[in-house]
């Protein structure tokens, strides 16, 4: 009988700030609520309504220096003067257990990991902006940063689009249901990718067995 237990997939979503990568990300988790959120450690301070543990492990950057050194990160980045990374433990022992988990970082990160030696269950997918104003549009509409903050955003943005090659997938996120319906399509064929289907091999095997079974007949 075929062993349908599958690995799991680090899906990782990439775009430049407000180009829409959390709120999808959001919206995948409703659809698969098996999918799990890798909480990244940050040195940056916790906003209003964030919680240490859920939306980040809020740490110093000598208890974040102190991971990178002991080789517990699966990658790190310095993105406005502040240090994020994503634990490797948890990470390992979901993708053994067949679950995915859901990235939200930036192609530094996503670099890190497509080079990682888990590189094998990786999905990497780049959100663009449907245009440079837009994407200005919905940042300054978000009021979550200052006036300053938006303008480093927008400046660092073409840097971040720049690297739009590097992704398995590009999707332009000019309309958010269409674009939320075009991921669950990926992340759906990417799950029967055949590397991530260990027990294909023993259900070939047994295919032959029986072949041969029959041509004896």
């Amino acid at each position: 009988m075929l062993n349908n237990k599958r690995r799991g997939l680090l899906i990782i979503l990439s775009s430049p700030s407000g180009a829409g990568k959390s709120t999808l990300s959001r919206r995948l988790m409703k659809w698969d609520p098996s999918l799990s959120f890798s909480v990244s450690s940050t040195t940056r301070s916790m906003r209003s309504g964030e919680e240490n543990g859920k939306d980040y492990f809020f740490v110093s950057e000598e208890e974040f220096s102190k991971q990178v050194a002991d080789g517990e990160m699966l990658e790190h980045a310095q993105v406005f003067d502040c240090s994020y990374g994503s634990p490797k433990k948890p990470v390992e022992n979901a993708i053994n257990h067949g679950e995915d988990v859901l990235f939200d970082i930036d192609w530094q990160g996503a670099q890190q990991i497509s080079n990682s030696a888990l590189q094998e269950h990786v999905l990497s997918i780049f959100i663009l902006p449907p245009s440079i104003s837009e994407l200005k549009n919905r940042l300054e509409k978000r009021g979550q940063d200052t006036h300053d903050i938006v303008k480093k955003r927008m400046e660092k943005s073409w840097d971040e689009i720049s690297h739009w090659a590097g992704y398995d997938y590009v999707v332009i996120n000019d309309d958010l249901d269409k674009t939320e319906a075009k991921l669950k399509s990926i992340v759906a064929a990417e799950r029967l990718r055949r590397s991530q289907q260990p027990g294909l091999l023993d259900h070939v095997r047994t295919l032959q067995t029986e072949f041969e079974k029959h041509n004896d007949l």
